[in-house]
């Protein structure tokens, strides 16, 4: 499956021994990744920030597999600010999709915060449909929410996936759209689809993108770490 819906890594373990000696791998893995984030503390290039912000990608990614999740926190915060500050947009959602995975406090803010930023600028689709998969698996059966979040997903891919990637996330977000349907509103067939599909009021994507923004509204809460009306007022077709 593409990268970022696997973005957990695989420890490779089936026994206790392998276990205890694949987290040995991830802490080697982080103390590596952690000397080279101590060798770019006094480097202040744009190139250099760059590489600082995603060594801490990686080590928050990292810390999340081995549950030392406030120090992940921390990690990916910084990052999540350093690369807003460098307009990197898609690193920044990978940023609070790293941030939604910890379970802390303002997990959901964050996961509002990157689906707003990885549908809003044209980004690697598979980071937008992994954002919105966890609006999927976080959202209850009756709610809305999940609709237009697969509703979106579909969208996203059809506008921005090419060749095999295309294939594979058309796949998995009609997928996504079909499950959400079934649970939502007991759909079977592709008649009951189309119909449930116009009573969501999901054919649009002016509407859906609407209803959209009410989700990220409902999941950060106030909680900006950005104002998007201001990035929102620099894109192009403003």
């Amino acid at each position: 499956m593409v990268k970022y819906l696997d973005v957990r890594i695989d420890l490779g373990a089936e026994t206790g021994g392998d276990a205890r000696t694949s987290v040995q791998a991830l802490q080697g893995r982080l103390a590596a990744v952690q000397d080279r984030i101590k060798e770019t503390a006094d480097e202040f290039s744009p190139q250099d920030q760059d590489a600082r912000a995603q060594l801490l990608l990686e080590e928050s990614a990292l810390l999340v597999e081995l549950k030392r999740m406030a120090e992940a926190w921390d990690s990916a915060r910084t990052a999540f600010d350093m690369l807003m500050a460098r307009k990197e947009w898609e690193l920044a959602g990978k940023a609070c999709e790293i941030l939604f995975r910890t379970g802390l406090e303002d997990a959901l803010p964050a996961l509002g915060q990157g689906i707003w930023l990885s549908v809003t600028f044209p980004v690697n689709p598979e980071l937008t449909v992994a954002l919105l998969n966890h609006v999927m698996e976080e959202t209850p059966d009756h709610a809305d929410g999940a609709a237009v979040a697969a509703a979106t997903a579909v969208y996203v891919v059809d506008l921005r996936a090419e060749g095999k990637i295309y294939d594979e996330l058309s796949v998995y977000t009609r997928q996504m759209l079909t499950t959400v349907a079934r649970r939502h509103s007991g759909v079977e067939d592709q008649s009951d689809l189309d119909e449930w599909a116009t009573r969501m009021d999901l054919i649009e994507p002016k509407n859906f993108l609407r209803h959209l923004r009410r989700v990220v509204d409902t999941l950060v809460e106030d909680n900006w770490w950005f104002d998007p009306a201001a990035l929102q007022a620099e894109l192009p077709d403003q």
